[in-house]
């Protein structure tokens, strides 16, 4: 049973893991070798436990987590939708993507934003984004990756 729980500041750890082992699962050959070591490096401790005082949430396989997916309600900003490589291609990944965007709905948003890889583009599509032209995200860690900026009125 997959069941989607709020996370806590303990659980970084655990959604950083997750979050490395998607992207390098996922994103071989959209994203140069460099690219990826340099998007994965470091640890949960250089920033990405902050994310866990957002609206992040955990989805968990029988109580292990496996998923992960934040809401940031002052950017209405969709993101950190990442999916451990064992349960890909299950409808993991819309199943959080929708839990989100009930939340989003929950608390008043009427549209939502995300900056999708380029290997996630499409299913953003085929979940009601609108977005085609290419951008560069810069990530706090200064890194740039090419990714497609989405929108999806709620």
């Amino acid at each position: 049973m997959f069941e989607i729980r709020r996370a806590t500041p303990g659980d970084a750890r655990i959604a950083f893991d997750l979050r490395r082992q998607a992207i390098r699962h996922q994103c071989i050959g959209v994203y140069s070798e460099e690219q990826m070591l340099d998007w994965t490096k470091g640890s949960a401790e250089d920033g990405y436990d902050t994310l866990m005082q957002k609206h992040f949430y955990l989805g968990c396989v029988e109580g292990e987590p496996v998923a992960t997916g934040m809401l940031d309600l002052e950017h209405r900003e969709i993101g950190a939708i990442f999916i451990h490589p064992d349960f890909m291609q299950r409808g993991l990944g819309t199943r959080v993507l929708y839990f989100l965007e009930n939340l989003a709905r929950g608390q008043g948003l009427t549209e939502v934003r995300l900056d999708a890889t380029l290997n996630a583009a499409d299913f953003y599509r085929s979940c009601g984004y609108i977005g085609e032209e290419s951008a560069v995200y810069q990530s706090p860690s200064g890194l740039q990756l090419a990714c497609v900026p989405m929108l999806k009125t709620l």
